[in-house]
C-alpha cells in the first residue's frame, strides 16, 4: 500500500534568526586566538561546541577589525530611551518663543496707547486754547 503526502502533512520549520551580543562575539574571537596560539583546541572544535559556522567567525573578525564590535560592547539593544531633560528643554524653548511673541504684541500695544494718549493730549490742548480765545 502506497501513501501519498499532501501539502497539509508537511510543515516547514524555520529556525529563527540568531543574534549574538557583541561581548559574546569578542569572547569567542579571543578564545579562538588563544586556541591558535596554544594549540590545545582547534577553531572547528570551538565552533562545534558553540553551534557556530566558520563563516560567522570570519564575519565577526571583519566587524572587530573595523571597530564595529567595540562600539557595541556596552550598549543595550533596542531604541535608546528618550532623555527627559531634552524633552523638557524643547518644551521650555517652545514656551519662550510663545512668550516672546506675546511680549512683542504687548510692546506694540503699549506704543500705540502712548501715541493715542499723546494725540488726545494735543487735541485737548488745542481745544482748550480755542475755548480761551473765544470770549
Amino acid at each position: 500500500m502506497m501513501t501519498t503526502m499532501t501539502d497539509d502533512d508537511v510543515t516547514e520549520v524555520r529556525r529563527a534568526k540568531r543574534s549574538w551580543p557583541a561581548q559574546y562575539k569578542l569572547d569567542i574571537l579571543n578564545e579562538i586566538e588563544a586556541a591558535k596560539e596554544s594549540g590545545t583546541t582547534t577553531v572547528h572544535e570551538i565552533c562545534r561546541r558553540e553551534g557556530l559556522y566558520s563563516s560567522l567567525i570570519t564575519e565577526w573578525r571583519k566587524q572587530r577589525d573595523a571597530g564595529a564590535l567595540e562600539g557595541l560592547r556596552d550598549g543595550k539593544a533596542g531604541r535608546p530611551k528618550k532623555d527627559p531633560a531634552k524633552a523638557e528643554l524643547a518644551r521650555l524653548r517652545a514656551r519662550v518663543t510663545s512668550l516672546e511673541q506675546e511680549l512683542g504684541t504687548a510692546n506694540q500695544l503699549i506704543e500705540a496707547q502712548g501715541k493715542v494718549s499723546a494725540l488726545l493730549q494735543e487735541m485737548s490742548c488745542k481745544s482748550a486754547k480755542a475755548n480761551n480765545e473765544k470770549p
